[in-house]
């Protein structure tokens, strides 16, 4: 079916819907990783928990009032060379082309973000990584796991930054993290790969679509040192989650800058 992907490069060769070339050691650098990883879990584990580190789940240019793209070598460029972050299509858009070149088999899912009610709406990227088994990857969905979760397993699993569990449903998969043994639903998917270009509309639409948060506020938020310490900064108001304690304080006029300069090393322009 022509609509549905499958990046792969398990053969060692480009597929012929990958996209072209990029520097894949430069944005291992980014991400702080000298070597390439091997091509398993550990090797994933590692990808993933020093992308959520190193790159920011952020909104800045949305909240400014520029476009942002789909396009993943864009998004590479932006992520590599600008130093910046991104929101889900950004993020896991890039990271499966990485992990990809990197020999991964990466799938892309289309999920229903869940946190305000149900819906059907495809609003969120997410991926799917085939090794021994199947695992669900997510670099794009701010304070969420920060570990491959196994897909086809049933029941509790760690998830680096607390437990999670996949539910079956008559729409698909539902992910829920679990908040003191209750399921608390995140996003559901279907199991079926996606292009990149059929999340266009929908980033498009939330992009101005003023009920929405992403162009109200600017905000930024990244794991501290592989989590789960964690460091949120919003237009009000900084947070800190450090062992387990969280502290938060209100912004003083002009820290905003300051802050997004000392925490996500991000300079807005």
């Amino acid at each position: 079916m022509s609509n549905l992907r499958r990046i792969s490069t398990t053969s060692g060769m480009s597929g012929p819907e990958m996209s072209p070339e990029f520097d894949v050691d430069a944005y291992l650098h980014r991400i702080g990783l000298s070597e390439r990883p091997p091509v398993d879990v550990a090797g994933l584990a590692t990808l993933q928990r020093h992308h959520l580190t190193a790159v920011p789940f952020e909104n800045l240019d949305i909240a400014a009032g520029k476009t942002v793209s789909v396009d993943a070598l864009a998004n590479i460029d932006k992520i590599v060379r600008r130093g910046r972050g991104g929101w889900c299509f950004e993020l896991n858009g890039a990271f499966a082309e990485l992990l990809a070149s990197l020999g991964f088999d990466v799938l892309l899912l289309g999920a229903a973000v869940l946190l305000n009610g149900p819906t059907q709406t495809i609003d969120h990227l997410a991926l799917e990584v085939v090794l021994d088994q199947p695992y669900l990857i997510d670099v794009g969905f701010g304070d969420s796991f920060s570990q491959p979760l196994a897909l086809n397993m049933a029941g509790r699993q760690d998830g680096g930054t607390g437990d999670f569990e996949f539910l079956p449903s008559p729409h698909g998969t539902t992910f829920a993290k679990l908040d003191d043994g209750v399921p608390v639903a995140q996003y559901r998917f279907k199991r079926v790969a996606h292009s990149l270009d059929q999340f266009q509309a929908i980033s498009d639409s939330m992009q101005i679509d003023p009920d929405k948060q992403w162009s109200k506020s600017p905000f930024a938020t990244r794991l501290i040192d592989g989590g789960p310490d964690r460091v949120s900064l919003t237009a009000k108001q900084l947070k800190l989650t450090r062992n387990g304690v969280v502290t938060e304080r209100p912004l003083g006029a002009g820290e905003w800058p300051e802050l997004l300069s000392e925490w996500f090393d991000i300079s807005e322009t």
